[in-house]
């Protein structure tokens, strides 16, 4: 098991994190990183959360850390409200907070930041800071049972997260009959070690 210094040495908002080690709490931390950084979430600095929830989110998770994150450009970037028609970071939100297993604040949160971390360039599970795959599973299992549970071919989960909303359009996944098939298979499919990466096709 890591220790408190090894996870801080990888995002310095855990040297307040209650439970560092924590599936959730990494989750939270990484999709704040993501959401500070990334391109892809204009306006949502909070990674969607407005400023009373994200406020309640650090005191939960991050005590001490409000001074360091909710700055007057935070506030400021906030009440912009960002770019409008951000329809990717809507729909994946809304098929999460669809399928949670329960109306606990933390769930709700848990939505909104794995939504973020779907922005992200890699496998989902190192965008959210876990450390292996199983981890996200068990996450997912946890707070999103039934969603983990039509997830029957063990497809990767950003893929399977776009392949539900492809579906809930009316959208054809693939010309492919079968996944079995399918010339992408690996892409959906294969391992997700370190070395095996391939950035995803959206």
């Amino acid at each position: 098991m890591l220790a408190r210094n090894d996870y801080v040495s990888y995002d310095p908002l855990l040297i307040h994190a209650r439970d560092p080690a924590d599936p959730v709490t990494l989750a939270f931390a990484s999709a704040i990183g993501l959401a500070r950084s990334s391109s892809r979430m204009p306006g949502k600095g909070g990674f969607g959360l407005d400023l009373a929830e994200f406020s309640a989110l650090l005191d939960a998770y991050f005590p001490g850390a409000r001074s360091t994150y909710i700055t007057p450009a935070f506030r400021a970037s906030l009440a912009s409200g960002g770019a409008r028609g951000f329809d990717e970071f809507e729909d994946l939100l809304s098929l999460l907070l669809q399928y949670r297993g329960d109306g606990s604040e933390q769930t709700r949160w848990l939505a909104y930041a794995i939504t973020a971390c779907c922005m992200g360039d890699d496998h989902l599970w190192q965008d959210m800071g876990l450390p292996t795959r199983q981890a996200l599973s068990e996450l997912l299992q946890a707070h999103f049972p039934e969603l983990h549970a039509r997830n029957t071919g063990g497809m990767r989960w950003k893929k399977f997260f776009y392949k539900q909303l492809c579906e809930r359009n009316g959208s054809f996944v693939c010309r492919s009959p079968s996944c079995a098939v399918c010339s992408e298979y690996a892409n959906c499919f294969g391992p997700e070690e370190d070395g095996a990466w391939q950035p995803e096709k959206r």
